[in-house]
C-alpha cells in the first residue's frame, strides 16, 4: 500500500510541471505576405519628375508574435501578447530585424470585458475588418485614402500646423511654413520628419502606443470600446519667437460595433478626439460609420469618415468614403474596392486639387486556410496638390524604396501576391 500510494505521489508531483507548462504555455504565430509590383507613376503637377515603371517586390505588414493565456480563478484570464514587424529585407547587408511594435498588451477578461495596457490599434481603426471585404493582397483602400495612411506611434509634439510626417498621407495645407512655435512640420511621434508637400502627420486609422484599453462584453451582438493614450508628452518649451509654450497632448478613442446573423450583418459608429496634437490648446475630433452584409453570393461593405483638423490657417475638414465588395468563386473570391477623398476645407474655403480616388479589382486564390495566392491591380488618382499612397512601399518614384510621391502623381500598380500564416 505504501509503495502504491509513494508511485501515485511520484506520478502526481510528475504531472503538475506539466500542467503549469500546459497553462503557460507560448504560442508562436505570424503571417508572411510579400507581392511582385509593376508600379507606373505619371508624371507630378509641377513637372519636378517624369512618368516611370518599375518592378518591386513589396512586404505586406509581414509579421510575428507570442502570445499566451492563463486561468487565474474568479473567471478571469490573464493574458498578453507581443508582435512584431518581421522585416523582409536587408539593411547594409545585414539583416537587424524590425522592433516595431503591433499590436502588444497584457491583460484580464472576465465577465466585465477585457481590460488591457499596451499598444493596440484604437477601436476607430479596428472598424475596418467589418467593411472592408474587397482588398486583395494587400493593395486597398484602408491605409491609403480611408484611414490617410497608417504612423505606428505616440502622440505628436510639437505644435504642427501642416503636420508632414510619413509618406503616402494626405496634404493639409500645401505650402504651409516649417516655423516651430507657428506651425512646425512634424511626424507621429518622432519630432520632426518632413516630406516634399507636408504629408499629414497622423492618421485615423493609428496604433495607441502605450494606453489604456476597454472592451466590453458582446450583448445581442453589441459591443462598445475605448482607448485613452495619456498625457505622457506633457511638455514646455520655447518657440523660435520666444514665446513660450505648454503643451499637454493626449487622446482618446470609442467604437460601437454590431454583428449578427452569425456575423453576415455587421454595422459600426467610432470617434477620435485628439487634444493638443495639431496644435496646442485645441482638440481635433470626428467619426466614422460603416457596415456591410454578406448574401451569400456577394459580401458587400461601405464607410464614411469626417474630420476636423485644428490648424493655423483655420479648421480643416477631410472627407472620405469607401465601398468594398467579394464574391465566392471557386476556391477563392474576387474582390473590389472603390474609394474617394473630396476635397480638404480649410477655415470654409475648398483647397482644390486635394481630393483624391483609389480602387483595386483582383482575385485571391485559398489554396488552405493558411495559404493564399492573389493577383491584380489597383490604382491611385491624385488631385494636383495631393500625395496619398499604400502603406506598403512600392519602389520610389525617384530612388529605391521611400513610398512618397509628389503632388499629382499618380499611380497603377499590378501584382501578384502570396500570404502564409503559422
Amino acid at each position: 500500500m505504501q509503495k502504491k500510494l509513494l508511485g501515485m505521489a511520484v506520478a502526481a508531483a510528475l504531472a503538475m510541471p506539466a500542467v503549469a507548462l500546459a497553462q503557460s504555455a507560448v504560442q508562436v504565430y505570424g503571417t508572411v505576405h510579400l507581392s511582385l509590383n509593376h508600379a507606373k507613376y505619371t508624371k507630378d503637377t509641377l513637372g519636378t519628375v517624369e512618368d516611370a515603371t518599375k518592378m518591386g517586390v513589396t512586404s505586406h505588414a509581414s509579421n510575428w508574435g507570442l502570445r499566451s493565456t492563463e486561468t487565474v480563478g474568479g473567471g478571469m484570464t490573464a493574458w498578453f501578447q507581443v508582435e512584431y514587424n518581421m522585416k523582409m529585407a536587408r539593411d547594409n547587408g545585414v539583416f537587424d530585424g524590425d522592433a516595431t511594435a503591433r499590436n502588444s498588451g497584457v491583460g484580464l477578461r472576465g465577465n466585465f470585458g477585457n481590460v488591457y495596457l499596451g499598444t493596440w490599434e484604437t477601436p476607430w481603426s479596428q472598424t475596418f475588418r467589418l467593411w472592408d471585404v474587397g482588398t486583395i493582397g494587400g493593395w486597398g483602400p484602408t491605409t491609403s485614402i480611408i484611414g490617410r495612411r497608417e504612423q505606428t506611434g505616440t502622440n505628436p509634439s510639437r505644435n504642427c500646423a501642416n503636420n508632414s510626417g510619413a509618406a503616402g498621407g494626405a496634404t493639409l495645407v500645401p505650402g504651409a511654413a516649417a516655423t516651430p512655435g507657428a506651425g512646425a512640420i512634424c511626424g507621429n511621434g518622432s519630432e520632426s520628419t518632413s516630406g516634399p508637400n507636408g504629408n499629414l502627420g497622423y492618421s485615423l486609422w493609428r496604433r495607441y502606443n502605450y494606453a489604456f484599453f476597454y472592451e466590453s462584453p458582446l450583448f445581442e451582438g453589441v459591443q462598445a470600446k475605448v482607448a485613452w493614450q495619456p498625457n505622457e508628452r506633457k511638455a514646455q518649451f520655447v518657440a523660435p519667437d520666444a514665446t513660450h509654450i505648454n503643451e499637454n497632448p493626449s487622446s482618446w478613442s470609442g467604437s460601437l460595433t454590431w454583428t449578427g446573423l452569425g456575423g453576415r450583418a455587421r454595422a459600426f459608429v467610432a470617434t477620435m478626439q485628439n487634444k493638443d496634437w495639431t496644435t496646442v490648446g485645441k482638440t481635433d475630433g470626428g467619426f466614422t460609420a460603416g457596415g456591410g452584409y454578406d448574401f451569400g453570393m456577394v459580401n458587400v461593405g461601405a464607410t464614411y469618415e469626417d474630420y476636423t483638423y485644428k490648424v493655423a490657417a483655420g479648421d480643416m475638414k477631410v472627407k472620405e468614403w469607401g465601398v468594398g465588395l467579394a464574391v465566392p468563386l471557386g476556391p477563392g473570391k474576387i474582390g473590389g474596392s472603390y474609394a474617394r477623398a473630396k476635397n480638404n476645407e480649410v477655415a470654409g474655403v475648398t483647397v482644390d486639387g486635394t481630393d483624391a480616388k483609389m480602387w483595386n479589382l483582383g482575385y485571391e486564390w485559398a489554396l488552405s486556410k493558411r495559404t493564399a495566392l492573389g493577383f491584380g491591380i489597383a490604382k491611385i488618382d491624385n488631385g494636383a496638390n495631393q500625395v496619398f499612397s499604400w502603406t506598403a512601399t512600392l519602389p520610389d518614384q525617384t530612388g529605391w524604396r521611400s513610398g512618397s510621391v509628389l503632388a499629382g502623381v499618380d499611380i497603377t500598380n499590378i501584382f501578384v501576391s502570396m500570404r502564409h500564416s503559422f
